[in-house]
């Protein structure tokens, strides 16, 4: 007997699909910003502004080096020695029992003169009991007191403004951040106490302090 193929099912039985449908946002239309330059007001403003900058800077100050100055040797430090001492050297050589102009000459292997402003003569004064002995060690004959015009008793930034102006004179101070304002003027060393002893950094000449 002949085999018969089954008829195909009408097309309104056949399982329907379900269509996926996108959500359909709304375009925004690009709109420039009004703080963007290339809107003319604002294109105005920045060059009246450039111009008007341009104007008060002015020509450009280049600061002159000092002629004592090769390279980043300084030539004008030679024995004898001017040494511009701070508030807390003159505190921690009492505390560490150290005389200071024995303990400098000893450190230079040369004669060292102890220079001593009227800002940290006037910080000492200020600082009142605490400080009597340093005070006192500060009105020693043998320091030189050196005047200067500054505008308040500010010790670290009359010590800075001296040492820019003069290049013959050595810092010494114990504070880390006057040491590290000291490093950023060129030839000029700076002197601390380590283990006891007077040490100076960025003087190769200096023989008798200990290696920092």
């Amino acid at each position: 007997s002949s085999r018969t193929t089954p008829p195909l099912p009408f097309p309104s039985t056949l399982p329907m699909t379900k269509s996926k449908k996108t959500r359909k946002v709304a375009v925004a239309k690009k709109i420039i910003s009004p703080k963007d330059t290339r809107v003319k007001s604002n294109m105005v403003a920045s060059s009246l502004k450039r111009s008007s900058a341009e104007s008060a800077s002015g020509p450009r100050q280049v600061e002159q080096s000092s002629s004592s100055m090769f390279f980043s040797y300084n030539a004008s430090l030679g024995p004898p020695y001017s040494v511009l001492v701070d508030t807390n050297f003159l505190n921690f050589s009492i505390k560490n029992k150290l005389d200071v102009v024995r303990s400098m000459t000893d450190c230079l292997l040369a004669k060292c003169t102890p220079h001593i402003t009227d800002c940290v003569m006037g910080e000492l004064e200020k600082l009142g009991t605490k400080y009597r002995l340093a005070l006192s060690l500060a009105k020693d004959p043998r320091f030189v007191r050196v005047p200067c015009s500054c505008k308040g008793c500010y010790a670290d930034d009359c010590l800075v403004n001296q040492v820019s102006t003069w290049k013959c004179f050595i810092v010494a101070t114990c504070d880390k951040e006057l040491r590290r304002r000291i490093r950023k003027v060129p030839g000029v060393p700076c002197m601390f106490i380590k283990g006891r002893k007077y040490t100076v950094e960025r003087m190769p000449e200096a023989f008798g302090a200990p290696r920092v």
